[in-house]
């Protein structure tokens, strides 16, 4: 008798739990088919549990923005053979405008220019004036010997008024000068190898003697071009003022890249040439 009432006892107990524990069962899978799948992510990407959070890695994912190419600025200059003063500056801010540069020759040559002096430079600077040194002393441009020669001779004017490391000085090759790429290399290799740079100025035309020996000197030596700060005297459609000054045109020959443009030459006004020169190599000017 207390076996049947246990079995019973069982058997109801079953019949009263059953129910629940299939709708609890029926609520939890409910539940579970309700949430969407979870997205599987690639390298730590919660993009989608915070959509309006940036991805961590998106800018490395994405492409790098091109940087443009640095725009250089043309600045107005002069150069002259007279020594440069209050009243010679004066002169040229009233009748043509403050330049930025002025070119002047180291050492003085009888009869043709008067020399750049440490006083003349300190006070061209407190006037926010660059200087281009200009090396003259010299009529022949022919024979490596001689390039090395006259850039040995320019170091040493330019220390002794000093004139700082980093400086371009400038070999001045005059049209009628006889000229070949040995004293263009003499000249380049020279300086780039002391505490200056190398820079050439000359009518650099077509047809110009100048440009055949440093095209010539070019392909002795392909370092050339890279090393030598060309100002050229092509064309010349002549002076002007500041703010007259024509665009950066240089009628440069092919593989010589024109950085000074001596546009304008003997100024009535004031004994000046005018000059465009483009800012990227400011910073080897004095």
């Amino acid at each position: 008798m207390k076996t049947r009432k246990w079995f019973w006892t069982i058997v109801l107990s079953a019949i009263l739990v059953l129910p629940l524990v299939l709708v609890m069962f029926h609520g939890n899978g409910t539940k579970k088919q309700s949430n969407p799948p979870e997205v599987q992510t690639v390298m730590g990407d919660n993009s989608t549990k915070n959509p309006g959070k940036p991805h961590p890695n998106s800018q490395s994912q994405s492409k790098p923005e091109k940087k443009p190419a640095p725009k250089y600025k043309t600045l107005w200059g002069v150069d002259s053979a007279t020594k440069v003063d209050k009243a010679f500056l004066k002169c040229v801010k009233k009748h043509y405008g403050k330049p930025a540069v002025f070119g002047r020759y180291l050492e003085t040559k009888e009869g043709i220019s008067t020399g750049l002096t440490k006083k003349e430079a300190d006070f061209l600077h407190k006037e926010g004036v660059k200087v281009i040194p200009i090396f003259n002393h010299f009529i022949d441009a022919t024979g490596y010997k001689k390039g090395v020669s006259e850039a040995k001779e320019a170091i040493r004017y330019a220390k002794r008024i000093g004139i700082p490391k980093g400086t371009a000085i400038f070999a001045d090759i005059e049209p009628k000068y006889p000229v070949d790429e040995g004293f263009i290399r003499g000249w380049v290799d020279t300086l780039h190898k002391s505490d200056y740079k190398p820079g050439i100025y000359g009518v650099f035309t077509k047809e110009s003697k100048v440009t055949s020996a440093y095209k010539k000197a070019m392909e002795k030596d392909k370092n050339i071009q890279d090393q030598t700060i060309i100002w050229s005297s092509n064309p010349e459609p002549g002076i002007t003022n500041k703010d007259s000054a024509p665009k950066f045109k240089p009628k440069a020959p092919d593989k010589v890249n024109v950085s000074i443009w001596q546009y304008g030459i003997d100024g009535q006004t004031c004994n000046i040439d005018t000059n465009l020169i483009q800012s990227e190599v400011i910073d080897a000017l004095w």
